[in-house]
């Protein structure tokens, strides 16, 4: 019994992968921002590594930097909703 039973198709699994969020958009705790991705890092307020969550509600904002090897990131940052 091979075969996907439930869920996407491998055909249209990359349309679904990517960032979900944008740049001053106000988010709650655990909101999905990005899915499947290397081109963003966690920062401030952030969990996770490939598919970033928020860790606490507020709005979403970018910085980028360059790391050791002079590659610029971007990583994606919560600022707290007072």
């Amino acid at each position: 019994m091979g075969g996907r039973v439930g869920g996407i198709s491998s055909k249209f699994y990359a349309e679904t992968a990517g960032i979900k969020v944008s740049g001053g958009q106000k988010v709650k705790a655990g909101t999905i921002l990005t899915r499947e991705g290397n081109r963003w890092q966690a920062g401030l307020n952030v969990n996770g590594r490939s598919s970033l969550t928020a860790a606490i509600e507020g709005n979403v904002y970018f910085t980028r930097k360059k790391n050791a090897a002079k590659k610029v990131i971007t990583y994606i940052n919560i600022k707290p909703v007072v």
